[in-house]
């Protein structure tokens, strides 16, 4: 079928065998190898894909949104984006651990950052939700490089635009749900009660993991568990292996869309010091990539990993750390094949 097809001329082809030629002829995107382009050579994209400008063709993307106003302590997640790329160029295109192509079956690009207002948050919020929505229009799934937490709030303003209420998978050491932080409505600990206030997230579908650290009181948690989320504690994953709760977050998510938010504080600070609020007893990394390959069947529409800060760790081990997990999540989207 496939040699009769690349035989005729799409000219004289009925719409569904040109459905068919796209698919017998698609050509991928793929990052290049450390063989065809050595390392430190090249634009610093993500895994040094092709940059373009809008998510035209695309089935996911690679996104950056330098943005740090939010922050309460320490600033310079602006400068993650870049330095996760930077990052990135170690990364192969398969996933050694569980046989994920993405390269070989979703078409991937980086398509640069979210120009961001930098001296009002309101409108750098509004001029990421914007952006989203473009982003989003035609099925894109975006991977985003954060940029501190404030920037999950206004990307799912556009997400429910297109898909409605979602189920969140949140990886954090911090609940984020104040209503306000030294007097403002948006900051990087207020997130996830504006999504509850607006409705973008469905609360019976949340789940919020590593919690822990020191706190105001016990009101923060009570409130995500008064909504309904489901609350999972540092300490109720110390010395074990993640596998079994991701069994029970894939029931509770179903079937319907879900965001997955990873907050690089949730990773222990031995392993991830560049963050703005360190947190010490949290995740390993193989705990995390438990909790983000226990999302493979999920029907995610979108993902983001925030708070990576470079000036706190000039070794860039952070954002490597980050760059894996960004990959990680590419290799559980739906449609990606296995080998």
């Amino acid at each position: 079928m496939a040699n009769i097809l690349l035989n005729v001329s799409r000219r004289n082809c009925s719409p569904r065998s040109n459905e068919l030629w796209r698919c017998f002829t698609r050509q991928f995107n793929k990052p290049p190898t450390a063989n065809d382009l050595a390392r430190p050579c090249g634009i610093a994209s993500m895994q040094r894909l092709p940059v373009q400008s809008t998510s035209e063709g695309l089935d996911a993307c690679f996104i950056g949104v330098p943005f740090d106003m939010g922050a309460g302590n320490r600033v310079g997640t602006r400068f993650g984006p870049r330095q996760i790329r930077t990052e990135s160029v170690l990364l192969r295109r398969t996933n050694s651990g569980t046989g994920a192509a993405p390269y070989d079956s979703l078409q991937v690009a980086d398509v640069g950052d979210v120009h961001i207002k930098l001296f009002n948050i309101k409108k750098a919020c509004d001029g990421i939700r914007d952006h989203y929505r473009e982003i989003i229009k035609n099925g894109c799934k975006p991977l985003t490089m954060g940029g501190d937490h404030t920037i999950t709030y206004p990307i799912l303003q556009a997400i429910k635009e297109k898909y409605g209420p979602v189920g969140l998978i949140h990886i954090d050491a911090h609940e984020d749900t104040q209503d306000v932080m030294i007097g403002e409505k948006i900051a990087h600990g207020t997130p996830f009660f504006r999504c509850v206030e607006e409705g973008l997230i469905e609360s019976k579908r949340v789940v919020q993991i590593g919690l822990r650290g020191s706190c105001f009181g016990p009101e923060a948690r009570e409130w995500g568990v008064k909504q309904g989320f489901r609350c999972v504690s540092a300490e109720e994953c110390w010395h074990k292996s993640l596998v079994p709760l991701m069994e029970e977050v894939r029931a509770q998510m179903g079937s319907g869309p879900v965001y997955i938010s990873f907050d690089i504080d949730g990773i222990d600070p031995g392993f991830a010091p560049g963050t703005g609020t360190p947190e010490i007893a949290g995740l390993t990394p193989i705990q995390a990539v438990e909790i983000i390959r226990g999302c493979r069947g999920l029907n995610v529409i979108g993902t983001d990993l925030v708070e990576v800060s470079p000036p706190y760790d000039t070794t860039g081990t952070t954002a490597l750390l980050g760059a894996n997990l960004l990959f990680e999540m590419l290799c559980v989207l739906p449609g990606v094949k296995y080998v």
